[in-house]
């Protein structure tokens, strides 16, 4: 296992939309064991296979208080079930260091994602994992969490970042 270097905004990197994963082998394994390693040294609880310059669709993530429950997402995708069930939570990213900030997203979706076998699973989450999980798909797809903040306030962050 090998920590990873995390990218940090306003990196283009973090910009890049990450392609499906196709093979499911030892490779794979290695990057998730690697990723998970990261984002432990780095007291996060999720981490996107982009905020480590690796552009494909993988997910790592630890809810648990004892950072003992990791959980791997292979190509995740989700779908709001319902767009008037809101959960508002203090969000911080891995790649936006010191920075938390109220974000606002849907609380009711539908996920489905395949295992580090390739095996599909699907879910109904909610709470904290539903925000985790969209909060790291949005990586996947270029996307980070001062995007969703006001410009005067992203530009505040993107001022501190580049010093």
């Amino acid at each position: 296992m090998a920590k990873l270097k995390v990218l940090t905004f306003p990196d283009p990197r973090l910009r890049k939309v990450a392609v499906p994963v196709k093979k499911f082998d030892k490779s794979l394994e290695n990057i998730t064991s690697d990723m998970l390693e990261t984002m432990y040294a780095e007291g996060g609880i999720g981490l996107a296979a982009t905020q480590v310059d690796i552009h494909e669709r993988i997910i790592v993530m630890d809810l648990s208080e004892e950072q003992n429950d990791p959980k791997i997402f292979i190509n995740p995708e989700y779908k709001i079930l319902n767009d008037k069930s809101l959960l508002s939570f203090s969000e911080g990213c891995l790649s936006v260091p010191g920075v938390n900030e109220e974000i606002t997203r849907p609380d009711s979706i539908y996920l489905s994602w395949q295992d580090i076998k390739g095996n599909f699973h699907e879910a109904e989450p909610s709470g904290l994992l539903t925000v985790c999980i969209q909060h790291e798909i949005d990586h996947l797809e270029g996307k980070l969490m001062v995007d969703y903040l006001s410009p005067l306030k992203r530009g505040r962050i993107r001022k501190k970042a580049s010093k």
